[in-house]
């Protein structure tokens, strides 16, 4: 790792000022670079020195590693070169901005090679940044200050298998180290030092600069995947400056030592960290692609919309008849509400016939093999049928979980849900869920996991009993071998942190919080705002993201509601209820019903009891149904 590193001028076998730290480094996973010290160290200040500029070529370096008395110049070269013939074409190429031209041989520091590829890595730098959209910044609001001061944890990485880095993520752990900036530092250029991280929490790790030992006075935080994260060794391949931190800057002479001693046998990100994070952020849909999605009036409809603008994988969609393009929505490009161009003829579902009967220029149907697929299902044998009940995720109310029958049976196993007690007439709220979806489940599965049941609207027989509910409507539960019981190893617990898509509002992205966990399915707060605007989601969703994802991609991150705006959202829930609209996935609702949470007391049908708040990952007693 040390390899191309050149030595300080200083004597290596100097001792520090002051006894260096004993402890040694916690061993962490192994897949990650272990620094190895090979007998080359790094360039290092010996704090007393600085920096200095060579007045030929323009190259950054440590003071005591130029050429003659004076430091004016990087290598014997540039000083011949800055008193030959050639002397105003080389200061002409410098103001230019070009790289020198000359075959300098630099004395104790890197070659010619080295300060060309450097050049050319802070070329490619400024033009990316200039192409790269910001970090959009919310006023007021700091992952970093809001997890130290309230001691919360978050979920890791690797439970977002969609997001950047969400398979690839690896052991990136506390006590790994990093280059960075040196931000307590007085030099007119940019310098860096190594740190270790901290504590991680998502992308962002609250990070260390090496030296301080158990001095957390300048600790930040920083999103790991960010442009200014760099492996250890990057600096010297970089031709960066390494320089310690003002404030400890006399702490120890041989800073040299120092380090090799702290980073021999410490693990730092892999080489290729940066390249790994641009290739996770490639994303395959492209503005004009035209898709099919659920129309957000008619939820039981789907309608051609065509790719707006792509942000961190999320979508907006403007339907393809808004001719002011406000007539949009968003998800994921992995969200089960898109599908490829004659999706809903294939399968038998209701599609909204676009006015516009030829393609505008420059539109395209995305390419089929771009959509999330579903698992392949047997419908031959015993399947489901029309009119059979089950309990499904609310589409217009995902804080509940209500009594639902199957509408409709469509090919490929898709099925038309629809809310008992509060469908339309012309069915124009069904709900297409497929046979595997997370989000429906066999009769009796909120009674064994402790989760209110929300009746049929006006159903006055309370508290409902299931048994009494299909024997009055002459109904017959759907069977329970037919759901999907995959429990995967999501890796959540109750209290994470993370950035949550208010699926009310979806061009929303949340501070949230996971609050109970039953199986695979979460439930998620919103922090600030009251529990009854809480969702069910999937542990696997694509509207779920670590903590720092916002300001990866640049997506607007809605902070917590302040304490005025909960006292004015709590006064107009006591006032007045909104009603359930059709509108689907519109703005935030209330909840229509305020019912005591109860068990029902099961003499007709026996289930397996469970805890409720099932945070065991993997496969459990999920439901057992006995016939009655």
């Amino acid at each position: 790792m040390f390899d191309g590193y050149d030595s300080c001028s200083e004597d290596t076998s100097s001792s520090s000022s002051s006894e260096e730290s004993e402890e040694e480094v916690s061993p962490l996973p192994s897949s990650l670079p272990i620094i190895k010290n090979n007998g080359q160290v790094y360039t290092y200040p010996d704090g007393k020195s600085g920096m200095a500029t060579c007045e030929m070529c323009g190259m950054v370096g440590v003071r005591d590693a130029f050429y003659s008395k004076t430091k004016r110049f990087c290598s014997v070269s540039c000083s011949r070169s800055y008193s030959s013939n050639s002397k105003k074409a080389s200061i002409l190429a410098r103001l230019q901005g070009k790289p020198p031209t000359k075959k300098a041989k630099v004395l104790q520091k890197q070659p010619l090679v080295a300060k060309l590829a450097a050049y050319a890595q802070y070329q490619a730098t400024l033009q990316n940044q200039a192409k790269t959209k910001a970090a959009v910044p919310v006023e007021g609001f700091s992952w970093g200050n809001y997890i130290n001061s309230n001691s919360f944890t978050a979920a890791p990485v690797t439970c977002f298998k969609h997001a950047p880095m969400g398979t690839c993520w690896g052991d990136i752990s506390e006590g790994v180290r990093v280059e960075v900036p040196n931000t307590d530092c007085s030099l007119p250029t940019k310098v860096f030092w190594i740190a270790g991280i901290v504590k991680l929490a998502g992308y962002n790790a609250l990070l260390r600069y090496e030296g301080f030992e158990n001095d957390s006075s300048l600790d930040f935080w920083c999103n790991v995947c960010g442009s200014d994260i760099h492996p250890v060794g990057w600096c010297a391949t970089s031709g960066k400056p390494l320089v310690p931190p003002r404030t400890i800057q006399h702490k120890y002479t041989n800073w040299k030592a120092f380090l090799v001693k702290r980073l021999t046998g410490a693990k730092t990100l892999p080489p290729d960290f940066s390249q790994k994070v641009s290739e996770s952020m490639q994303y395959p849909f492209k503005t004009s692609m035209r898709v099919e999605v659920v129309d957000k009036t008619h939820l039981c409809r789907t309608r051609v919309a065509v790719v707006e603008s792509v942000i961190g994988g999320r979508l907006r969609l403007v339907y393809e008849e808004s001719e002011d393009k406000t007539d949009d929505f968003w998800c994921h490009m992995y969200s089960p509400l898109i599908h490829h161009i004659g999706w809903s003829r294939s399968i038998g579902h209701r599609f909204k016939r676009s006015d516009i009967t030829k393609k505008q220029d420059g539109h395209f149907d995305a390419p089929p093999h771009l959509f999330m697929k579903v698992k392949e299902v047997d419908a031959a044998g015993e399947w489901f049928k029309e009119g059979m009940k089950l309990e499904a995720i609310d589409p217009l109310n995902l804080s509940a979980i209500c009594v639902a029958t199957i509408r409709k049976v469509l090919a490929d196993g898709y099925l038309m849900i629809g809310i008992d007690g509060s469908e339309a007439a012309d069915g124009s709220d069904w709900f297409c869920y497929h046979a595997t979806s997370p989000s429906i489940f066999p009769v009796g599965f909120c009674e064994i996991n402790m989760i209110e049941l929300t009746p049929p609207r006006g159903y006055a027989k309370l508290p409902f009993k299931w048994f009494d509910y299909l024997r009055e409507t002459d109904s017959i539960a759907a069977p329970v071998k037919l759901f999907n019981k995959e429990v995967p190893n999501h890796g959540f617990h109750v209290g994470m942190k993370l950035e949550a898509v208010d699926l009310m509002e979806p061009r929303l992205v949340c501070v949230a919080t996971v609050t109970r966990i039953i199986h695979r399915l979460l439930r998620i707060h919103f922090d600030g705002w009251e529990d009854e605007y809480d969702q069910w989601v999937d542990c696997e969703s694509p509207d779920l993201y670590p903590v720092g994802w916002c300001q990866l991609t640049g997506y607007q991150l809605q902070p917590p509601a302040p304490q005025s705006s909960r006292d004015s959202q709590s006064n107009s829930s006591k006032q007045k209820k909104k009603a359930k609209s059709q509108q689907y996935k519109g703005h935030k609702k209330m909840s229509s019903l305020q019912l005591k949470e109860e068990l029902l007391d099961g003499e007709e049908y026996g289930f397996l009891q469970g805890a409720s708040d099932q945070e065991s990952n993997g496969s459990a007693g999920y439901y057992i149904k006995q016939e009655p």
